[in-house]
Parts: C-alpha cells; structure tokens; sequence
C-alpha cells in the first residue's frame, strides 16, 4: 500500500488506499480481461483491465476508469461495481482501468508521459479492440485517478462526454503535496488544474461534471473549492458530500450512482 497525503491546517495528513485482493465473487455476466498492454510512450509493458458487459459489446460507449495510488487496476473491481454495472442492462458501457502504475497521478512527468499514453495510445486501443463508439466516451476515477481524469479532461477538451472525480485527490499548492505526486513546484504547475479553472472560461468544455466526496475525507476542502471555481464559471458540475473517508467502503457504496451517471451522459452525448 501506498500513501496518500495532504494538507489540512498546515497539518500533513497521510492515508493509505489498500491493495487487497479481489472484492468480487460474481461479475454478474461481464467478462474481465487482463493485458499486457506494450505503451511505446512508457516503454513498458502495463497490466490493463478490460470489462466488457453482458450482451453484445460493439457499438457500446467506453468508460475510462482511473484508479487510486497503490491500488492497481483490479482495485476498482468489487461486487459492488459488478452489480451497478448489470443494473444498467444494455445502456451499460464497455470499461477500460487504466494503469497508472503505484503514483503516476496519470500526468506527463519525468518518469514518462502517463497522460499522453492514456489520451494517445490507451483509449484509442480500447475502441479499437471493444469496437466501441468512439464519439460516447467518458472518464473518471477515484483519488489520484479522480485528480487525473480532472486533469486529463481539461488537456483534451471536447473528447469526454462526462468527467468524474470521486474523492479526487487535488491540491491547490505545490508545497501541500505529498512525495511522489509531482516532480517539483514547477511540474505542479502545468497540472494545476485549479489555475486551469481560474485562467480559462469552461476548461472542460461542453462535458457533464461529478464529484464526490466523503465527510471524513481531508480532501473535502479543496474538492469544494474546486466545485466552486468551476460553477463560479457556468460550469454544470453535480457534486455530492456523503458521510465517509477516503477508502474503498466509500467508493463502493457509491459505484452504482457512479455508473448511471457516466451511462446516462453517454446514452445522450451526440444527440440534439
């Protein structure tokens, strides 16, 4: 496992999302697929996550899921998911979990471009291989991959119908994050996604907006103040603060408004 740190009233707080083992016992009909996937961007090799629902897969909308630090991919895999996902029926989106390795936070970075290999390799691969509708697609993520599909979203505008953060991880200094998150100061800034809501009008363009957090979770604050940028600018964000922490139990008892969310954006996206 591995931590995740902020700052609240000059105090560090660092917590820890646990890898465990898998949290499922049924998938409900979808099928699960783990692969090698060789990123010529990275120069490695990533084990990636593919689930496709019951029923037929082509023509679908893609969901771009984005894990926490030190989860890995089959950390956002629980009964909990498999069940929200089955609820959806045919409106139910093929889904990619990206790997983002233990503390990525899925930016370009001296350790390699992580955003531009989702953006640029990963999500065309997986229309390709899901036959999937590559006009409908979404991204979204818990934690570090809450701050990532954020961030991610704003460099690509127009490519996401919806965007969601859950319990994002998000900062509004450099000196309030933990090792590991940024290089520097300097590799802050160009992933400043609050500078980005201050500096320009709608960063996300046209895409529906969720976050969530939980009442417990030192990441409210800054969460909220993100809501508030973004709304302050016209931006339409649903945003949610239910009681609980930054942990695994939160996100899974939320997963399924999560997946009707992200379904019930893309089943309209392009239309009208």
């Amino acid at each position: 496992m591995s931590p995740v740190a902020t700052v609240v009233a000059g105090v560090v707080i660092v917590l820890f999302v646990r890898s465990r083992g898998p949290r499922y016992h049924d998938t409900r009909g979808a099928q699960v697929r783990h692969v090698e996937f060789q990123s010529r961007l990275l120069g490695r090799s990533l084990d990636e996550v593919e689930v496709a629902p019951a029923g037929e897969r082509a023509g679908r909308p893609l969901l771009v899921l984005l894990h926490g630090r030190g989860m890995g991919p089959e950390g956002l895999l629980s009964d909990a998911f498999f069940s929200g996902l089955r609820r959806l029926g045919g409106a139910a989106p093929v889904v990619v979990i990206a790997n983002g390795g233990d503390h990525s936070y899925y930016h370009d970075r001296q350790d390699g471009p992580w955003g531009s290999y989702v953006l640029h390799e990963l999500i065309p691969w997986a229309i390709g291989t899901f036959h999937a509708d590559g006009q409908r697609v979404a991204i979204g993520g818990v934690s570090m991959g809450g701050f990532g599909a954020l961030d991610l979203a704003r460099l690509a505008p127009g490519r996401f119908c919806a965007v969601g953060g859950h319990s994002a991880a998000l900062w509004e200094a450099a000196g309030q994050t933990p090792s590991g998150a940024f290089d520097d100061a300097a590799d802050f800034g160009r992933h400043d996604v609050f500078r980005a809501a201050r500096g320009r009008h709608r960063p996300y363009g046209r895409a529906r907006m969720w976050l969530d957090v939980g009442s417990d979770d030192p990441f409210r604050a800054a969460d909220t103040a993100f809501v508030s940028l973004l709304r302050r600018d016209g931006e339409p964000v649903a945003f949610h603060v239910w009681p609980g922490s930054h942990n695994s139990d939160y996100w899974d008892v939320h997963m399924a408004a999560y997946l009707r969310f992200y379904a019930q954006v893309l089943a309209a996206c392009g239309q009208g």
